[in-house]
């Protein structure tokens, strides 16, 4: 059997990979699959949890939205209390935007039961692929990660 073109390359994986993402969140049991956190609000989440605190207008340019965009995300966050605004001392024109301990309790809920789903997935395929597949993605992120910067 021949390798495949990388034309049919891209139309298995334009196949495959929603698929593979559908059946990704049916396993998903977290709150960010039963509606209460959306998709953008995790990113925030995640953002906030390496950044530890942020501008309004840096969350937008990270989610690639406007600021009234990203500020409607966040007005949810907050009313949730998950993540909080603090006010600037010397200008308060200056918001930054922080997780709370709710906020981050909720994370590390749903990266656990991401990792938990992961190791289930994972665990039936062996080491070898595990480390093929890691290494493949680890190229395809520093290929983006050249390409954001270029």
């Amino acid at each position: 059997m021949s390798e495949p073109s990388l034309l049919e390359f891209a139309d298995k994986i334009n196949q495959i990979m929603p698929e593979i993402f559908k059946k990704f969140i049916r396993r998903q049991t977290s709150e960010l699959f039963k509606g209460k956190v959306t998709l953008p609000q995790l990113f925030i989440l995640n953002f906030l949890d390496k950044e530890v605190q942020s501008r309004m207008t840096d969350l937008a340019h990270f989610l690639n939205v406007t600021t009234a965009a990203a500020t409607g995300i966040v007005d949810r966050l907050v009313k949730y209390g998950y993540v909080q605004r603090l006010h600037e001392p010397l200008d308060r024109r200056i918001i930054k935007i922080k997780l709370t301990s709710k906020g981050l309790e909720l994370l590390k809920k749903i990266n656990q039961q991401k990792r938990q789903m992961i190791i289930d997935i994972f665990g039936k395929i062996s080491q070898v692929e595990r480390q093929d597949y890691l290494r493949i993605l680890m190229r395809i992120h520093d290929i983006l990660t050249k390409e954001d910067k270029a």
